[in-house]
């Protein structure tokens, strides 16, 4: 019989699943980050091995794992992993050619799309399109950060909130329901007490992120400026698919997008509004299988398993 891992990585949480060749998950585990850039070597190495520990409870052989981790993008980032998990002990035994690392949006797309050809369009904490073609050429748009991009994330659609209660409570843009929300949320007496929140609690990414659904509940009922927010939130991630499919495929290929992460599941029909800017003629869908689900298909494939 043929062991595998797959292992999915991102900035909240490290995820690992046990499978066999005949696709089957016998087990799973999970840990905090693996994301080096944000937690640090150290830590991420310990998210990997404490999730590897959780799927693996019985003594067996390892033939191949694949890690889709987020923030590895460039070959150095690829060496640097492959250096830190060696000492790994289920790790240390698996040859070399069968150890894959690659970044988590290819993952995200060989689960979600149940093959390697196609586009994702991951909106979560953060945000990233990476679409791979029949040649296998590939092409990702966004997935630069917070600070330097992340549109259509709900870290920027939190952000862009906030902003917008402030600034219509200064009297610079319209006024807003979000004034209101954000103050009964987070049990303020004023809006201007967002800046005690924001600064000096040393809220991060993720506490910051978390409050988008407040943007999306205020554009469910009605409120005109969280609407523009949301519009503007997908008319970027409009903008990032359409730049990967111009890219890398041509008029009338079949190929589907698969849309993953968090913010998909708002309420106030951000989806519907996405799909309705795409061709018709490409399908778009939900995830038919989790991104470490696909992590696992790769380490079969690295073994002429898959």
């Amino acid at each position: 019989m043929v062991y595998v891992l797959g292992i999915d990585g991102g900035g909240s949480k490290t995820i690992c699943v046990l499978m066999d060749d005949k696709r089957q998950i016998l087990g799973r585990g999970e840990a905090g980050s693996s994301n080096y850039q944000s937690v640090g070597i150290e830590a991420a190495k310990y998210s990997i091995e404490s999730a590897i520990n959780s799927a693996v409870k019985d003594d067996i052989k390892i033939d191949a794992i694949c890690l889709g981790l987020a923030g590895v993008a460039r070959s150095r980032d690829i060496q640097l992993i492959k250096n830190i998990v060696k000492d790994i002990p289920i790790i240390s035994n698996i040859k070399s050619q069968n150890i894959v690392i690659c970044h988590d949006a290819l993952i995200a797309l060989i689960g979600g799309i149940s093959n390697d050809v196609g586009i994702v369009v991951a909106a979560g904490t953060g945000s990233i399109v990476f679409g791979r073609n029949y040649q296998g050429k590939t092409k990702r748009v966004g997935g630069w950060g917070y600070i330097l991009g992340d549109e259509g994330g709900a870290y920027k659609i939190a952000v862009a909130g906030m902003q917008a209660a402030l600034k219509a409570d200064d009297g610079r843009e319209k006024s807003t329901s979000l004034i209101e929300v954000f103050k009964n949320h987070l049990g303020l007496i004023n809006i201007e007490e967002l800046m005690e929140v924001v600064y000096r609690r040393g809220w991060g990414v993720k506490e910051i992120a978390a409050l988008a659904p407040i943007v999306d509940n205020a554009a469910v009922e009605g409120d005109e400026v969280a609407n523009n927010i949301i519009d503007h939130a997908v008319e970027e991630l409009v903008k990032a698919t359409v730049t990967v499919i111009n890219e890398i495929f041509v008029e009338g290929e079949f190929f589907e997008i698969v849309t993953t992460g968090s913010v998909w599941k708002c309420k106030c029909q951000m989806w519907e509004r996405f799909v309705s800017y795409i061709n018709p003629e490409i399908k778009v869908i939900f995830p038919r299988f989790e991104a470490v689900y696909g992590a696992g298909l790769l380490a079969l494939r690295s073994l002429g398993e898959e």
